[in-house]
């Protein structure tokens, strides 16, 4: 078996990190809890065609998979760049097949002009294809031309200026990148029973971000570990410093496998709920352990929110929690081995 990623994969991943290296800097992203997304940057993604995974076939795609996809993920999370690729690509990409949807919103996205956003497990209630209900931190909603809701019979997909829609801004853990959605007898379009398939997605995706949130966390981990100097020995000399780094490398690597198999199982059709159950756990109780071993071994400046570090910390704890935490899938993946029909 060939276990290594394709040529699509690797292509895509450096021409996204290259990118994101050059266009995501502290000053970009401006201080702690401010931003939420940045426009340039999704237009010079749409521009270098990372953005063209989100089209099918019908209107001019790629042919970028989910595997593809989530090597882009990693780097967004690597960068921790505030652009809404999971739920506009990764997620409305896989449910706006039909021709005239695709082009209706896809196309904008693919050209950077667009954002879409995912709203599932709120308290939507449809009747005729009108909308009413509330959900909060509805990432990116603040930002979307368009929302995908799902209700009490489907997924819908509503305009952001239809009339009965509101959307008002809110702030998370590390960026204002999120929105309190309010529908009120609001029009949507049908998408069908395709709220599973958003949540499979989303959590994959949410594990992906992660993973290249951690590995970059590690990474400027090691770095400070090498260089700052305790009692004239390096910190990276004392075996506690190196036995917890080691620990941290062991948690990235076992988010690192996981994502990978779930990733493949569900871009083949194959039962997927328990694989991507176990990817998120990972990403979670995993990224708890590295969010905080990268903080403590900084030291003084690890907690201090100016300093790079603390941008990692707090997407990992986000990511952390978003599509539930560590118990949650636990609970879950127990669910599933008892159902006979799981």
């Amino acid at each position: 078996m060939d276990f290594s990623l394709t040529e699509a994969q690797n292509d895509l991943s450096a021409l996204t990190r290259r990118i994101l290296t050059d266009q995501v800097t502290a000053e970009s992203l401006g201080p702690h809890g401010s931003g939420g997304f940045d426009a340039p940057l999704w237009t010079v993604l749409a521009r270098s065609g990372v953005l063209d995974a989100a089209l099918p076939s019908t209107v001019g795609g790629g042919g970028f998979g989910l595997l593809e996809q989530c090597s882009v993920l990693i780097e967004i999370g690597r960068a921790v760049a505030p652009v809404p690729y999971l739920s506009s690509v990764v997620q409305a990409g896989s449910v706006l097949t039909d021709p005239l949807l695709a082009e209706r919103w896809l196309l904008p996205v693919s050209r950077g002009k667009a954002v879409l956003a995912v709203a599932l497990g709120g308290s939507f209630v449809a009747s005729d294809g009108r909308l009413t209900g509330t959900q909060t931190a509805v990432p990116f909603a603040a930002f979307a031309d368009a929302l995908l809701v799902e209700a009490n019979d489907g997924v819908y997909i509503v305009e952001k200026d239809a009339p009965g829609v509101t959307v008002e801004a809110q702030s998370t853990t590390d960026h204002a990148d999120a929105g309190l959605v309010t529908l009120s007898d609001a029009p949507g379009v049908a998408l069908g029973d395709v709220g599973e398939q958003l949540r499979l997605r989303g959590t994959l995706g949410a594990c992906a971000q992660q993973l290249g949130v951690l590995e970059r966390a590690l990474e400027l981990t090691a770095d400070y570990t090498r260089e700052r100097k305790q009692f004239d020995k390096v910190l990276g000399s004392f075996q506690a410093v190196r036995h917890r780094l080691a620990d941290a490398y062991i948690d990235v690597e076992a988010v690192r496998l996981t994502l990978w198999q779930a990733a493949w199982k569900l871009a083949e059709g194959l039962p997927a709920a328990a694989d991507v159950a176990t990817a998120k756990f990972w990403a979670a109780e995993a990224g708890h352990r590295v969010a905080h071993t990268a903080v403590h071994l900084h030291g003084g400046v690890g907690i201090d929110v100016e300093h790079p570090v603390h941008r990692y910390f707090a997407a990992a704890k986000r990511l952390e929690f978003t599509s539930g935490g560590a118990t949650e899938q636990l609970l879950g993946l127990g669910e599933l081995v008892v159902s006979p029909t799981a």
